[in-house]
């Protein structure tokens, strides 16, 4: 009986996610008598490590979504059905344990002493629920996780519009409870792998997400973008305020990738538009975000003592050669693509060109090393970023923006760059030993400065070089703004021949809650079952359905 249940809910309350594991639903949905004296905070504490994702690092965001954002470049590969990793993760590793969580605390005779605990659950699976949707569009969320207590095994696939409008008045509710003086409220402690039950800082999680929802809601809503932004900016604890209140995950022992993973199937190499324009601008976090190519030391004599001449796309007076981006367009026959996999031979040894992304500033422990694995899931210099766009746009007329647009801006940008530099520090890879120096010119330079030329473009810009981690965010933005946009005088997108998908599909999740993802699928006008490149490029999801292509700009 016991198999017969677990497979009804694996069949129905996730609508049978495509390309999952389901192991994790053993240990989350069986009788409740056995585990009812669970602590709730281990159950968080499980929930919390799910966020991690390590299979989206390779088949999403490295493969896929950084390279479609052109923050890297790659031999393009099927658009594989390992993606959509995130979907199977909320659904069988992080809700079920956060509504285990709340019903357990529900059952409580002191659940008064619970309360900020049980609003902290929320918070997190709006965080995992808008990455889900952000690649999906509707899903189950209303009604979802509510077979074992309610016998609802064919959850509705809410709207975006709804899952967004429900989020912002979740993430509300919860910061309403944080932000109390509540007396006799039990802790996360070191459960909480973020905030070790720091109240303050998941209330600023929890604003800080209603601006990442602002942020997608201003194609198809730009009021309600406005109206959040105020919300955010009037609520007496606001948003994240400093790098020490980012949403930061560390561990030394966690492993994102396997041995070869990293280079599974291609080794990733920087993208040459914006490698030139780092170059141009002095971003110090070039380093930082790319391995130099074999143009090091004194490669001039071994050139010469070679009589070896290189391309003539390699200024060998230039201060930063060692770096060098490759087209978009991978598999072009023009003068650089050849030297993605062939090295320029130099006497006995052969010289690579093309710089490769830094490999160890993602894996730490690369070649047996040992360094501590840091990510940062929510940033400041995303916040920073955000209400700079907000106020260049006008959304803040009205009411207290505390600074202007270039206040933010400028804030923004140093806080990326040092945040980039603590984790290439952790990760024993290359960082900058003194950064803010190098942060205060970079802001000078007229590609960056804020000086009234191209100001919303320049901001655009900050935020894709911030989410040179994070490929979800980086191509929700690409989608989004159109940037960066072709022909542009500061970063320009490059052409790219294959059709870029706008989002993932949604299989039939069988007899029992085919009718809802039916309907869900003709509101949305896709495709049922569609894979093809074809349909995901063109059939887009609710907030993107007014965005401007890729590279047109808005």
């Amino acid at each position: 009986m016991k198999k017969t249940i677990l497979y009804i809910i694996l069949a129905t309350l996730t609508s049978l996610f495509s390309n999952s594991c389901t192991k994790d639903f053993t240990s989350t949905n069986v009788d409740p008598s056995i585990i009812s004296n669970v602590d709730v905070r281990f159950l968080f504490t499980t929930s919390l490590e799910n966020l991690q994702g390590n299979r989206e690092w390779i088949w999403e965001d490295l493969e896929q979504l950084l390279r479609y954002s052109q923050l890297l470049t790659s031999d393009p590969y099927e658009l594989s059905g390992s993606v959509n990793n995130r979907y199977g993760a909320f659904y069988s590793a992080i809700l079920p344990n956060l509504f285990e969580m709340r019903r357990l605390i529900d059952n409580k005779a002191d659940k008064d002493n619970f309360q900020k605990i049980y609003a902290a659950t929320y918070i997190i699976q709006v965080f995992q629920g808008l990455k889900v949707t952000d690649m999906n569009g509707s899903i189950p969320y209303t009604e979802a996780n509510q077979g074992r207590d309610k016998g609802k095994y064919n959850p509705v696939y809410d709207t975006q519009k709804v899952l967004y409008d429900t989020w912002i008045k979740e993430l509300s509710n919860s910061i309403t409870v944080l932000e109390k003086d509540l007396a006799n409220q039990e802790s996360f402690g070191n459960n909480d792998i973020f905030y070790q039950g720091d109240w303050t800082k998941w209330a600023k999680l929890a604003n800080s997400l209603k601006l990442r929802i602002a942020a997608r809601y201003q194609n198809p809503d730009p009021a309600a973008a406005t109206q959040i932004f105020k919300e955010v900016m009037a609520d007496a604890v606001g948003p994240i305020s400093s790098i020490a209140d980012q949403m930061t995950y560390s561990n030394t022992n966690y492993i994102p990738f396997g041995p070869t993973e990293i280079d599974y199937r291609s080794r990733r190499y920087a993208a040459e538009n914006v490698v030139d324009f780092m170059k141009a601008t002095g971003d110090p976090r070039i380093s930082i975000y790319y391995d130099k190519n074999s143009l090091v030391g004194d490669f001039k004599t071994a050139l010469t003592a070679n009589s070896v001449t290189l391309p003539s796309w390699i200024n060998l007076d230039d201060p930063l050669v060692a770096f060098q981006g490759g087209p978009s367009d991978f598999g072009a026959n023009g003068d650089k693509n050849k030297y993605f996999s062939n090295g320029v031979p130099v006497g006995s040894s052969k010289y690579n060109l093309i710089s490769t992304i830094n490999r160890r500033f993602f894996m730490p422990h690369l070649d047996g090393a040992n360094g501590q694995y840091i990510d940062v899931l929510v940033s400041y210099a995303e916040v920073c970023l955000n209400i700079a766009e907000f106020i260049q746009k006008g959304y803040g007329s009205a009411f207290d923006t505390k600074g202007t647009a270039s206040d933010w801006y400028n804030k923004g940008v140093r806080a990326s760059a040092n945040t980039m530099n603590t984790i290439a520090i952790a990760a024993g890879s290359a960082s900058v030993v003194s950064i803010d120096p190098l942060v205060d010119t970079y802001l000078t330079s007229p590609k960056v400065k804020l000086d009234g030329n191209n100001n919303l473009e320049k901001i655009y810009i900050q935020q894709l070089l911030n989410f040179y981690r994070q490929g979800n965010e980086a191509f929700t933005l690409v989608r989004r703004t159109g940037f960066p946009k072709f022909n542009s005088t500061i970063l320009a997108r490059e052409t790219m021949p294959d059709m870029i998908p706008r989002r993932y599909w949604l299989l039939d999740p069988g007899e029992v809650n085919r009718a809802n993802w039916n309907a869900a699928m003709t509101e949305e006008g896709f495709t049922p079952n569609d894979r093809s490149a074809e349909k995901l490029s063109t059939e887009r999801i609710w907030f993107d359905k007014n965005s401007p292509a890729f590279g047109a700009g808005n």
